[in-house]
């Protein structure tokens, strides 16, 4: 199971789109196990097109919201 910061999420409004390594995405042919450092530089949200500049992993979220 992956930790929560190896899980980025997308931060568009309206999006969430949760990038989980060992879901991988099937529609962008990424495979489960692909880090998301590991997913290539031209990727982009499955959900709403946005690039790899739009996510933050979930690690980060929770880590500022127990500040």
């Amino acid at each position: 199971m992956a930790k929560p910061e190896e899980i980025y999420q997308c931060q568009t409004t309206n999006c969430g789109y949760l990038h989980d390594p060992d879901r991988g995405d099937r529609k962008g042919k990424i495979p489960k196990g692909t880090r998301f450092e590991d997913l290539p530089d031209d990727w982009k949200c499955p959900v709403c097109g946005a690039s790899k500049k739009a996510f933050r992993p979930l690690g980060e979220a929770n880590a500022a919201a127990g500040s």
